[in-house]
């Protein structure tokens, strides 16, 4: 009897191979090799085949097709502390979310459709998993989790190292959350540090950079991120109300201007000097700070 018998198995009602044990890992890897790449013509008509009749079959060979890409983009969330095996499963059901709904009108390649799929779906085992520790479980761990990485991008920051304090402040201020919030979920979200690194091992693989937007960011997305925008705004143009004039031009101008000043160009317009100048920032930000948790607890 071999010894990965219980390590790397068939589903026998869908054929799919799946690991049972962080040990099967490798086994899994190399099992899921066999199934074959397909070309551009190819896939187009097993999709058609699984929209139009219901073809099981094809369907199948579109989801083994596409395993490796599946494994790939899990594999670069090994560092999040969680079983690679469940990360995996999670990952192929993010695939199979993908192949059911996408839509050949888009023009694009199953892979890139399936890449917001398998990042989604592994996103909500993770909030799913802290949650049970008691992390991610409130709205504002969510939108964190979520929008740093799209944040840090903005930034240019693209290594994954710890934050300089003025970056978290600046992030904790956006997305209305305490600054040490911010630097322990960037200690927990790493990964590939590079743009460049191609997910999946075939010609037709794409790159990380291309799994920062979500291309098919549905009606409702839009709404609910619209909505929030607007909350997060209206809360924090009330709570700037609560400083005084002074405290609100520094702030406005240091982390709310698309360029802010420098503690230099602050100090000279309001003749005081660039140490004042941080200093009034600094305890200007934690007035901020606690004004923004009475609303958001309110």
């Amino acid at each position: 009897m071999s010894e990965n018998k219980n390590l790397v198995v068939v589903n026998k009602k869908n054929q799919l191979p799946m690991v049972v044990e962080e040990a099967g890992l490798y086994s899994y890897l190399e099992q899921i090799k066999i199934f074959p790449v397909l070309s551009e013509d190819e896939e187009k008509e097993l999709i058609e085949n699984f929209q139009t009749k219901g073809d099981l079959v094809s369907a199948q060979k579109l989801i083994t097709s596409h395993l490796r890409l599946a494994a790939k983009i899990a594999l670069t969330y090994r560092r999040y502390g969680l079983p690679m095996a469940d990360v995996i499963s999670e990952a192929n059901l993010g695939l199979m979310q993908a192949v059911k709904k996408f839509d050949m009108n888009k023009k694009v390649r199953l892979a890139t459709y399936a890449i917001w799929w398998i990042k989604a779906q592994i996103n909500d085992y993770i909030l799913r998993s802290w949650s049970l520790v008691k992390i991610g479980t409130v709205a504002a761990q969510k939108r964190l989790f979520y929008n740093l990485n799209k944040i840090k991008t903005r930034l240019g920051l693209y290594e994954n190292k710890e934050l300089e304090p003025k970056v978290a402040k600046q992030i904790a201020l956006e997305l209305l959350v305490d600054e040490k919030d911010v630097l322990e979920m960037n200690r927990r979200i790493v990964g590939d540090t590079s743009l460049n690194t191609n997910i999946g091992n075939d010609d037709d693989s794409v790159e990380k950079i291309d799994m920062i937007v979500d291309i098919r960011e549905n009606i409702e997305a839009k709404y609910a991120l619209r909505e929030e925008r607007l909350y997060k705004a209206q809360i924090l143009a009330q709570c700037l109300q609560k400083l005084d004039e002074r405290e609100q031009f520094i702030l406005k101008n240091r982390m709310l201007k698309e360029n802010p000043s420098t503690l230099d160009d602050i100090g000279e317009i309001l003749n005081i000097s660039r140490e004042r100048v941080r200093q009034i920032e600094k305890k200007a930000f934690e007035k901020l700070a606690i004004e923004v948790k009475k609303s958001m607890a309110a």
